[in-house]
């Protein structure tokens, strides 16, 4: 086992720009992942009629590997930064990680 944390956040594409610029700003953060991904669930009032529609929403996910300690560390850092934005998140062990 590693002390290493997966943290995965999940925002709306109009937050990705200035996320991915407080990201890159951060010496903590040695990189991420980013992608695109269709958000689906029943919490409607938050979506527009076209998602509703639809029956997805349009998100990016971001992921980052750190260790524990940075992970708390930027998971503060994003509440002063990016509270009431809807940024979700989520922290996860990493058992194992290398290159093959």
């Amino acid at each position: 086992m590693t002390d290493q944390t997966l943290l995965t956040l999940v925002a709306a594409p109009q937050v990705e720009d200035t996320l991915v610029d407080w990201l890159l700003a951060r010496d903590d953060v040695p990189g991420f992942t980013s992608y695109t991904a269709s958000g689906h669930g029943s919490s409607i009032h938050s979506m527009s009629l076209a998602e509703q529609v639809s029956g997805r929403r349009q998100q990016v996910v971001f992921q980052l590997r750190l260790s524990q300690a940075q992970a708390e560390a930027v998971v503060s850092g994003l509440k002063q930064s990016f509270g009431n934005s809807g940024l979700h998140f989520w922290l996860t062990p990493v058992l194992e990680c290398g290159h093959l």
